[in-house]
């Protein structure tokens, strides 16, 4: 909690790779916290001005980037300026350590945040914005138990990077992973409509329509959390050596957008 947000939480009597590796593996839960928080200000946005989509998505998306301190949006722009460099290995890794933020980062998250906004609108727009951004920021928690699998080595000896790089076995991973799925399937399912807004009762049909649509978009949503938690990982491996606290923010960054735009286009 400590780590991933801003929200205040009791330091731990130690911290070594252990703890480490168990606080990847809770990130999700931390993810389902912070997108709860988020969901309630879009939901709040919603019933106080149903027209008002837009404003909604930028409050959650707003609310998620205060939540975290930007702290994976500095992570995402570090990687985007080491990567975008094209140096390397031990240029990559100085660049990611300056403090400073350069043209690739800059692009990377404004490109991260107007997806984001852009995604969260039409989902809210579909009647299912809090709960879009709820499976959404804890898919994206869910890279952590990824990026921090057993067979990625972390590309420097010191940082967040070292504390928690191949502390999470594969099967950890999997299990975890499997817990969020099925999750945000009971969440998705029991968000499907039986009297939309002004209509008529529906039909089981159409009832089983709508259910099968957003079912197949929640699962498809994280899935693709993994997916981006594999290809983010892998680059980094070849590019730095392995992982950093900045690839983990990244990764972070980079899922959240994904899995909205899944969202947004399924359901």
């Amino acid at each position: 909690m400590g780590t991933l947000s801003v929200l205040p939480a009791v330091m731990p009597s130690r911290v070594d790779r252990m703890v480490g590796g168990r606080a990847m593996v809770l990130a999700p839960f931390v993810g389902v916290l912070l997108g709860g928080i988020s969901g309630g200000v879009v939901a709040v946005a919603q019933f106080l001005r149903p027209d008002a989509d837009l404003l909604a998505a930028v409050l959650g998306v707003l609310v998620l980037v205060v939540l975290s301190g930007a702290l994976h949006l500095d992570g995402l722009a570090d990687f985007a300026d080491a990567l975008g460099s094209r140096r390397d290995r031990a240029t990559m890794l100085r660049i990611m350590k300056q403090s400073d933020i350069g043209p690739f980062g800059v692009v990377a998250i404004t490109a991260v945040l107007l997806l984001d906004v852009a995604a969260l609108t039409a989902c809210v727009q579909a009647g299912f914005g809090w709960q879009a951004v709820l499976i959404a920021t804890t898919a994206s928690r869910l890279t952590l138990p990824w990026t921090c699998r057993t067979t990625i080595p972390p590309a420097r000896p010191d940082g967040l990077g070292a504390t928690v790089a191949a502390t999470v076995r594969p099967l950890t991973a999997v299990v975890t992973t499997l817990a969020v799925l099925a999750a945000a399937l009971m969440l998705a399912w029991l968000s499907t409509p039986i009297i939309p807004p002004g209509g008529a009762p529906l039909t089981f049909d159409q009832v089983s329509s709508i259910d099968g649509e957003l079912l197949a978009g929640t699962a498809t949503a994280v899935l693709l959390a993994l997916v981006v938690s594999l290809l983010t990982t892998r680059r980094a491996r070849t590019a730095l050596g392995g992982t950093t606290g900045d690839v983990l923010g990244a990764a972070i960054e980079l899922t959240l957008p994904t899995t909205l735009l899944a969202l947004a286009l399924t359901t």
